[in-house]
């Protein structure tokens, strides 16, 4: 199938099923708000390197994690029930997410979370669509991560971890705000690991953006969000033996 080139003045996306295999769908555009809302509640989202032209992306299969479903091991129990990180959210997004593009570069892999998307997703957080769950130690700053929220969906994006578990307990923190929240899904994108031993798991593009479709009937609640009440350590998920 072509891969299709978009028009800079129009936000419209081609049909997701249109994919190449490996996901890619569509190059060019912009980050505008409009054009990444039209994305997102398409299943569709941004992924490329620096000085490669902007690349659309709707894998199949898509990995999410239903929010009731998350896995917490027994050591990482111990570290949410001894209260190890001071647990935020929505107050330090620009942190969040310039931490997770340079936690990539120092380890050599690259990122796909260019100058142009960090200012791109900052304006979303602005405008209380996007938002960051922080794990803070002695003052600072050490793991978290980020996504985009439309109507009951939350589309994970990235996180960093600078301590051990810390972006295992944003994960698992984010986890029990969705419930609280009722958001349906947190859709992981692509596999990896460290998010399958958390209890993600596959479905097929089509099974996806049938929820997706389900989320969105529900409205968005914009931030900036908090934390239930007295949350700290309060995880009720399957534990993994």
């Amino acid at each position: 199938m072509p891969v299709y080139r978009l028009m800079k003045n129009l936000p419209m996306f081609p049909d997701p099923h249109e994919a190449e295999p490996d996901g890619l769908l569509a190059i060019g555009g912009d980050l505008s708000t409009p054009r990444l809302i039209e994305a997102y509640r398409n299943g569709i989202f941004p992924w490329y390197e620096e000085g490669q032209p902007l690349l659309w992306w709707s894998p199949d299969p898509r990995l999410l994690l239903y929010p009731e479903e998350i896995r917490v091991s027994r050591s990482l129990r111990k570290v949410l029930r001894r209260e190890y990180f001071e647990v935020r959210v929505d107050t330090a997004f620009a942190e969040v997410i310039g931490h997770c593009a340079e936690l990539r570069l120092e380890e050599g892999k690259g990122t796909w979370i260019t100058d142009s998307m960090q200012e791109a997703y900052t304006e979303l957080f602005q405008e209380g669509l996007a938002h960051s769950v922080e794990c803070w130690r002695e003052g600072r700053l050490v793991g978290g991560l980020y996504g985009v929220s439309l109507g009951r969906a939350f589309f994970g994006e990235s996180m960093f971890s600078l301590e051990s578990n810390a972006s295992k307990v944003a994960l698992a923190k984010l986890s029990e705000l969705a419930r609280s929240l009722q958001m349906q899904f947190i859709d992981c994108q692509m596999p990896t690991t460290h998010l399958l031993s958390m209890g993600a798991r596959e479905v097929s593009r089509g099974e996806f953006l049938l929820q997706l479709q389900n989320a969105l009937n529900f409205p968005t609640l914009q931030g900036p969000w908090t934390f239930p009440k007295s949350s700290n350590g309060s995880i009720e998920a399957k534990t993994a033996h």
